[in-house]
């Protein structure tokens, strides 16, 4: 995929598909809890395409995409504003590196923001639903 100029200016590539990683489900990868990915995309089209990656691969069990979001921010030095597609990704805490690095790569942005953190509550159902991920 070609480099192109991303809304706020920033220089956008596709990293295609370079995973190395233990899959969902194999032997060595326990559930170790719910977790969760932000990342925002210039569009819904990049959003919904990593979100279909990213599903299919089983690294997450759900992504919420909110469009029209409204991004202000200051990078390189300079102020900008972008709308953007901001996704929150549901997954299992055995999972979220392995799913922040895959996000990365998929991303268009050559630099995207990407903020990842283990919840340290969840209910019971939601905790064993994101599990089954790596069970």
């Amino acid at each position: 995929m070609a480099c192109r100029a991303a809304p706020d200016g920033r220089r956008a590539c596709g990293h295609g598909d370079r995973v190395g990683r233990a899959r969902a489900g194999s032997p060595e990868v326990k559930p170790q809890g719910p977790a969760l990915a932000w990342c925002p995309f210039p569009d819904s089209d990049s959003a919904e395409g990593c979100v279909n990656a990213v599903l299919s691969e089983k690294l997450a069990a759900c992504a919420n995409l909110l469009p029209g979001m409204r991004s202000i921010y200051v990078w390189q030095g300079e102020r900008g504003e972008a709308e953007e597609v901001g996704v929150l990704f549901k997954t299992d805490a055995a999972l979220l590196e392995t799913l922040v690095t895959r996000l990365g790569q998929l991303h268009p942005y050559e630099d995207p923001a990407i903020l990842a953190w283990r919840c340290d509550t969840a209910a019971p159902g939601t905790s064993a639903w994101l599990g089954a991920l790596v069970a």
